[in-house]
């Protein structure tokens, strides 16, 4: 059965990566994908039979039994559509399903946060769901965000603000944390660009062993400290000083910042 989905704003950062994640994953079959944006073009997806671009948003969703929410917050006051017949799926920072419901007219309302990793699938996109989103709704997200990485369903909306703040800026911290880690290396006389190259790699290389190990991340860590070794000697510094702290209040100044948008 071919299904409609619409993406308003399609064409930005996120929408953009959403848009080529769901046409190059065989997840949903018979797609016809709408996106929608000021310009009405979207030269990469224009030559694609299955493709359809528009500058009006209410044309997309009149054409789409689900809709994407891919705006900036601050463009969302100014969304005026009548969504009611549609399944809508925010992927906006804040903006609650009250609100949601308020400004689209469906009851049918999916919270969720992604990121552009998303363009090589491997976003993580957790949701959350109105009380009237069926199972076979339920079923649909599912799929859709499989499509752009890994996703989970959560039972607390408050909770998206904290992941908004965590799996949302890609790479955000993690970069911050190389950032830091090449400017050490070059304050030890190593030539920049070769700390560069050796902490992407290092990164590169957690990322995968974090994603494919069994064991958590807080037993990756004791099993660094038990070896003993010279990472055991880093990582005990780092756990005694006020590292762990300064992390915490940083995503809790970011989950602020999505609860405020």
């Amino acid at each position: 059965m071919a299904v409609s989905i619409g993406i308003i704003g399609g064409s930005g950062m996120l929408g953009g990566a959403m848009s080529s994640a769901l046409l190059s994953q065989p997840i949903i079959e018979d797609l016809q994908l709408w996106i929608s944006n000021r310009s009405g073009k979207v030269p990469e997806f224009e030559s694609r039979q299955n493709v359809h671009v528009t500058s009006d948003n209410q044309q997309l969703v009149d054409a789409c039994d689900i809709v994407i929410l891919c705006v900036l917050p601050a463009h969302f006051a100014d969304l005026q559509i009548d969504a009611a017949k549609c399944l809508v799926i925010s992927v906006m920072a804040g903006g609650t399903v009250r609100d949601l419901q308020q400004a689209t007219g469906s009851s049918r309302i999916v919270r969720a946060m992604s990121s552009p990793a998303a363009a090589l699938s491997l976003a993580y996109s957790p949701w959350f769901a109105s009380a009237d989103v069926s199972a076979a709704d339920k079923e649909m997200v599912t799929k859709i965000f499989s499509a752009l990485g890994t996703t989970d369903e959560l039972t607390v909306e408050a909770h998206l603000n904290h992941f908004t703040a965590m799996t949302g800026p890609v790479p955000g911290f993690v970069a911050y944390f190389a950032q830091c880690m090449v400017d050490h290396a070059v304050k030890q006389g190593i030539a920049p660009e070769i700390a560069d190259r050796a902490v992407r790699q290092l990164f590169l290389a957690s990322g995968r062993m974090l994603a494919e190990d069994e064991a958590t991340p807080a037993e990756q860590v004791q099993a660094m400290v038990d070896y003993a070794g010279t990472t055991a000697a880093g990582l005990t510094n780092m756990i005694d000083s006020d590292l762990s702290d300064a992390i915490s209040a940083g995503l809790t100044a970011a989950a602020r910042k999505a609860e405020e948008m």
